[in-house]
């Protein structure tokens, strides 16, 4: 009797245990970390805008935690779905995007001077189309891996790929969406094992058309001239950017209380979305901004763990794309608001309003559990962390190092 209760016991808690299987658990407790820190500072960040916008202090909260919701379980569909069936169906979801960023410019809904939403505001394909491209790119660079070096069938396709989405982007305008999806672009490119003297163009080519669009763009002409402006002399500053200083000053070492912010209530732009951070900074200082950096540092730290171990180059082109989009993303948000960057409407993942942006980080994640779970990792960290940390290092050809390693064992065991 005892032992069938035993059995059983075994049996019920077997499911549990083939689901958490090899899933990367600091990854998880990070995102979890950023989520709950997010919500709080929404919350704060949004209160008075959602009073006076929407009536209600707490309509942008509640419809984030709606957003959070959905977004937990996109994650735990995607880190039970196999990440190599994204080859059959990639083709589909990347025409499905390009349609979703055409019927934008046709709806043409301007906000803001742009058309990026397709209903009031609301649901922005430029979000779904940076996931989107990051995993069609990584499963066109996985099959054409033997080719890369051929300038017709690696470039030059690239080139294509990369303009036609990058392009859709641009003309809603969206700048930063746009150079987002072409610096991933490269950078999966360069992982996947390009030619230097590929990678030595790529980055010539991308220098030439930075320059062309602020030549030609009035909003990155003007962009660019009030970074510098602000560079000379923060005063000369754009508006939002000053308006950041100011609550960033304010905020000092340890803030001026969860909530006590007053430059989100005065006029700071944005202050639940693109501007979220300086809230962080007046309202949690330094202290708080340097653990909300350490929180990304982790995320990015565990998605190259992930990538390193992945069991092919597919799974090490994903998990690598993924983990420096968000990283990215949240280090162009942060070094906006300090003046290191010209102004750029990139959201801070996780932590900004907004649940287009949330449910494709979100999807990200699920991802990248998913390679983490094939990958068989440990769901405890390992017992030393420096060489964990090593891990990180060298992701480029990782099919080609475990090629070798495998000759090399066999030929240990046949000799």
């Amino acid at each position: 009797m005892g032992t069938r209760t035993f059995v059983n016991d075994r049996l019920s808690f077997a499911p549990v245990r083939n689901l958490t299987r090899g899933v990367d658990i600091p990854l998880v407790l990070t995102v979890v970390a950023l989520l709950v820190f997010g919500l709080i500072m929404l919350y704060s960040a949004s209160f008075d805008f959602s009073y006076n916008e929407y009536g209600s202090s707490t309509y942008m909260f509640i419809r984030q935690v709606r957003w959070v919701s959905l977004g937990i379980v996109v994650v735990f569909l995607l880190s039970l779905f196999d990440y190599h069936n994204w080859r059959k169906v990639v083709v589909f979801a990347m025409l499905g995007t390009i349609g979703l960023l055409v019927t934008v410019l046709f709806i043409n809904e301007i906000r803001l001077g742009a058309s990026r939403t397709l209903y009031e505001g609301s649901y922005q394909p430029s979000e779904i189309a940076k996931l989107v491209a990051l995993i069609y790119l990584s499963v066109w660079l996985y099959a054409k891996r033997d080719f890369l070096h051929d300038i017709t069938l690696g470039l030059i396709p690239l080139g294509v790929i990369l303009g036609i989405i990058g392009g859709l982007i641009y003309l809603q305008p969206d700048l930063s969406a746009a150079g987002t999806v072409l610096i991933l672009g490269g950078l999966l490119f360069f992982l996947a094992g390009a030619d230097i003297r590929q990678i030595i163009f790529l980055l010539i080519l991308a220098l030439f058309m930075a320059w062309t669009i602020v030549q030609f763009s009035e909003t990155g002409q003007d962009r660019v001239a009030s970074f510098l402006a602000g560079l000379q002399d923060p005063t000369h500053a754009s508006y939002h950017v000053q308006r950041s200083f100011e609550a960033v000053i304010k905020g000092g070492v340890f803030g001026v209380g969860l909530g006590q912010a007053d430059t989100k209530l005065t006029g700071l732009p944005f202050a639940p979305t693109d501007s979220i951070f300086a809230v962080v900074a007046e309202e949690l200082g330094l202290f708080g901004s340097v653990l909300l950096m350490g929180l990304y540092a982790a995320l990015v730290w565990r998605g190259l763990v992930i990538a390193r171990r992945a069991p092919d180059m597919l799974g090490t082109l994903l998990a690598a794309g993924m983990t420096f989009w968000i990283g990215m993303e949240a280090l162009i948000n942060m070094a906006v608001m300090v003046g290191l960057m010209p102004f750029a409407g990139n959201a801070l993942p996780f932590i900004s309003a907004g649940g287009s942006n949330l449910l494709s980080t979100m999807s990200a994640i699920g991802i990248m559990l998913n390679i983490s779970r094939q990958s068989g990792e440990s769901a405890k960290m390992e017992e030393n962390g420096w060489r964990s940390f090593g891990a990180v290092i060298d992701l480029r050809r990782g099919d080609g190092r475990r090629s070798v390693s495998r000759a090399r064992r066999a030929r240990r065991t046949n000799g």
